[in-house]
């Protein structure tokens, strides 16, 4: 065999090593963040769409969408599950999530699947177009 056949196959090898090594990590980096992990417990198991709002007491904007959040969860009771997520109490959660941000709105759809993410202020409005277009009416 000619060295340059032998050496197109040493990268070939070593390219394929390469790549399982990365999806062997992106599997255990993937199963690591489980679907349960992402919810507390009394919404992990809650089969309707979901929105998780990271914030904290002392964030203004976090403060500001209080009364919304409050608002939308007798709105769209039955139809949707809304939790406050306040950071400092459940850094598991907010770890989890891959919070970089507060506030950080999550939707989720009512099979736990990751549909939307916000970071910063969202109104009313803006939540209720997210629902809609995850197909909530």
């Amino acid at each position: 065999m000619s060295q340059k056949k032998r050496n197109s196959r040493f990268i070939l090898i070593l390219n394929l090593l390469i790549l399982s090594t990365l999806l062997v990590s992106q599997q255990i980096s993937f199963s690591q963040s489980s679907t349960d992990q992402r919810f507390p417990k009394e919404v992990a198991k809650i089969s309707l769409p979901k929105l998780l709002d990271f914030g904290a007491a002392k964030c203004k904007a976090c403060v500001e969408m209080t009364p919304i959040l409050q608002e939308l969860t007798e709105e769209y009771k039955g139809r949707v599950v809304i939790k406050v997520i306040h950071v400092r109490e459940e850094p598991q959660l907010t770890q989890a999530n891959k919070i970089r941000l507060i506030p950080t709105q999550v939707f989720f759809d009512s099979t736990n699947r990751e549909a939307y993410r916000h970071e910063g202020f969202m109104d009313k409005e803006q939540i209720k177009k997210v629902f809609r277009t995850m197909g909530v009416k």
